[in-house]
């Protein structure tokens, strides 16, 4: 479906590489915090995923060097490894960019948790997942992978992209800085209890925080997907509306700055 109007940005073509924006499926578990379309609490055969004490120490190695180690900051959305941590009612939460020698066995296992591959459709070996990873990591910093930290505890996996560079900027009126996130909380323990739209409010914050130009943090979950819209409306999101993309038929959710405090 064409955008309403046409684009802020005429000049600045859409590409895929380097994207997030897999604009065919909703990336956000099976909702935004991890519930079935059905509103269930996830599935009888999925199982919390325990992280090895190895990848906790280097987790918690990162956040505590982080601020004396040189950083990569992308020109077009910063180092989200650089923000300050949010506190949120679940506990104190910070986003990780994602470094694939440390990172890639655990979102692989997540995205073979079957409430996740339901959305994300990215279930198999290692290399799917790492091959989902390297356009963003080897592109030109329009999109960001990273870990949620809850606590100390890695737990959640999410994408920072701009929405007005991807190619759903093609199904909507995007503004120039639009950013956008996309989601999967990794445990069930995380899941069907708010931890998901608690978070969703916190990295829109962090997002608006952090991006002074960006004016608008945009999401697109499945229409269907009535935990996941609810839940977005929860943390501030108003839905705009019902977008087609190439798989699916969204509901394109907005947060916008100039509204914030009063959602």
């Amino acid at each position: 479906m064409p955008p309403a109007e046409p684009s802020a940005e005429p000049d600045a073509v859409p590409a895929d590489h380097g994207s997030a924006g897999r604009s065919g499926t909703e990336p956000s578990g099976s909702s935004a915090d991890g519930s079935s379309a059905d509103g269930s609490a996830g599935v009888e055969d999925t199982l919390d995923l325990e992280l090895t004490e190895e990848l906790l120490a280097l987790i918690a190695g990162e956040r505590s060097a982080g601020a004396g180690r040189t950083r990569v900051t992308h020109e077009l959305l910063g180092d989200p490894g650089a923000w300050p941590p949010a506190l949120t009612a679940a506990g104190e939460f910070a986003l990780l960019p994602v470094r694939p020698e440390r990172d890639l066995a655990v979102v692989s296992r997540w995205m073979n948790d079957p409430a996740v591959a339901a959305f994300w459709e990215l279930a198999g070996p290692e290399s799917v997942t790492a091959d989902h990873l390297r356009p963003q990591l080897e592109g030109d910093g329009r999109s960001i992978p990273c870990l949620g930290v809850l606590d100390g505890t890695p737990m959640s996996y999410w994408e920072i992209y701009r929405a007005d560079l991807d190619p759903l900027a093609r199904h909507y009126p995007a503004r120039p800085h639009d950013t956008g996130v996309h989601l999967l909380i990794g445990g069930v323990n995380n899941r069907g209890r708010g931890v998901g739209t608690s978070l969703i409010r916190a990295v829109a914050d962090l997002v608006l925080d952090n991006l002074p130009r960006c004016g608008r943090v945009v999401a697109e979950p499945d229409l269907r997907n009535t935990p996941s819209v609810s839940a977005f409306l929860s943390a501030g999101f108003r839905f705009s509306a019902e977008v087609d993309l190439p798989d699916k038929r969204a509901a394109l959710m907005i947060r916008d700055r100039t509204y914030r405090a009063q959602l």
